[in-house]
């Protein structure tokens, strides 16, 4: 029997309160427990706060090089003109002042697993358990012609801010029946969904400020996150103003050109007023630098735990880490992130880390009333998370409008919640 949303959000609370089984300490000389936590989205800072709740008598330290977080769910409201970027951006102050977690503004240089050190430009920072949470990292070059220059023109708006205002501003600036191209990279990628909820939003732009435009996804794949429901919100609110081709039918981009806003598949080229292109990702700098990368540019770790197989007492959380079946997005990164916490408290408590389970969803808006989802719960089996069978699964092919504008309502209500479990 398929979970109810009820059910699900059980479940949730579940998974919430893995991350609060208080257990008693051990570390060096009889000193408290430290634990460094690099990066401060939704994984870092979820597992920074969760374990100074499951314990205070351990010593949090989290490193983030900017004063504020700015979210990627959701901001793609912003090119629409549905949303402001303040409502995206979030400061630390309650980890701090509330939670008890040391937060330092600094970028990290260096990963000492040796020394059990992380190194930033002001300073050192000794570590037990260490917990890295880069993100993604962009393939400059991957797709020739597009480098980090290149983004200033073409914009990737794929790290929500000053990227995702580019976009808008030159969304805004094109003349109608001028196109917008978004190019779509291969698996695995941040936010499967994203792109085709970006195309929707823009086209909820375009409707009704320059009707005669349109939306061309030039894609590296065959199929996607959502397909049937996205497809179907695009025909009935947007007939005709979005194009999506598959690799299948030369979609996969292999070249850009700023200078003439050009882009080459292998046998077509395309102009846009507009070009969005969403590079190919891998685990952010500092993992790759550290050695906590694979060759597949991602961090295996023990997905029970969330250490990394390859470096000792380091943990991977969030879009950088290899997690299963779990994908990479918001929801699942602030799931692994208690998972994790509870795995270093049972760790430095001398115990055995508690069974896990995981959950993810993710919201997808096609107009500002007209929201679709796909929800899961995971679990372990042999050392691989799995989606338990029928717990979950895409909204209803045939669910009314005012299911639909719930989904929409549930969207922002999610944000809200998530970011207050983050943040607050």
């Amino acid at each position: 029997m398929a979970i109810t949303r009820r059910d699900f959000i059980k479940v949730i609370g579940g998974a919430t309160a893995l991350g609060l089984t208080g257990l008693p300490l051990i570390s060096r000389a009889g000193e408290k427990a430290k634990v460094v936590v690099i990066g401060g989205g939704y994984a870092g800072a979820t597992a920074a706060k969760y374990l100074r709740m499951a314990n205070a008598d351990i010593e949090v330290t989290l490193i983030e090089k900017g004063a504020t977080y700015v979210s990627c769910p959701l901001s793609n409201e912003v090119l629409a003109g549905d949303r402001k970027m303040e409502s995206l951006t979030f400061d630390y102050k309650a980890l701090s002042e509330k939670h008890g977690v040391k937060v330092v503004n600094a970028e990290v240089t260096e990963i000492d697993p040796e020394k059990k050190m992380v190194k930033t430009a002001s300073g050192e920072h000794p570590y037990d358990k260490l917990i890295v949470a880069p993100g993604v990292e962009f393939k400059w070059g991957a797709i020739e012609g597009y480098d980090e220059a290149a983004s200033e023109i073409m914009p990737h708006a794929w790290k929500a801010g000053p990227q995702t205002l580019l976009l808008r501003k030159q969304i805004e600036g094109m003349k109608d029946g001028e196109n917008v191209i978004i190019v779509a990279p291969a698996n695995p990628f941040r936010c499967p969904p994203g792109p085709y909820e970006r195309a929707a939003q823009i086209a909820h732009y375009l409707k009704a400020n320059k009707p005669k435009s349109k939306v061309i996804i030039l894609d590296a794949k065959d199929a996607f996150s959502k397909q049937p429901l996205f497809q179907a919100g695009w025909e009935r609110f947007y007939p005709g103003m979005i194009e999506w081709i598959p690799a299948a039918k030369d979609g996969k981009v292999n070249k850009v050109d700023p200078k003439t806003m050009t882009v080459y598949t292998e046998f077509e080229e395309h102009k846009g007023a507009v070009v969005n292109v969403i590079p190919p990702q891998q685990a952010g700098a500092i993992a790759q630098k550290a050695g906590l990368a694979d060759d597949s540019g991602w961090c295996p770790v023990d997905q029970k735990t969330f250490e990394s197989t390859l470096k000792k007492d380091i943990y991977v959380i969030g879009d950088a880490s290899m997690a299963g079946a779990m994908p990479k997005s918001g929801y699942a990164a602030n799931s692994q992130a208690k998972v994790c916490a509870s795995a270093i408290v049972a760790a430095v408590g001398g115990g055995e880390a508690p069974e896990p389970s995981y959950v993810n969803t993710c919201y997808s808006l096609i107009t500002p009333d007209y929201g679709i989802s796909v929800a899961a719960v995971y679990r372990l089996e042999e050392g691989k998370i799995v989606s338990v069978k029928d717990s979950g699964g895409v909204s209803p092919a045939d669910a009314s409008d005012t299911a639909r504008k719930l989904e929409a309502e549930y969207a922002r209500a999610w944000f809200d919640n998530v970011t207050a479990d983050i943040f607050g």
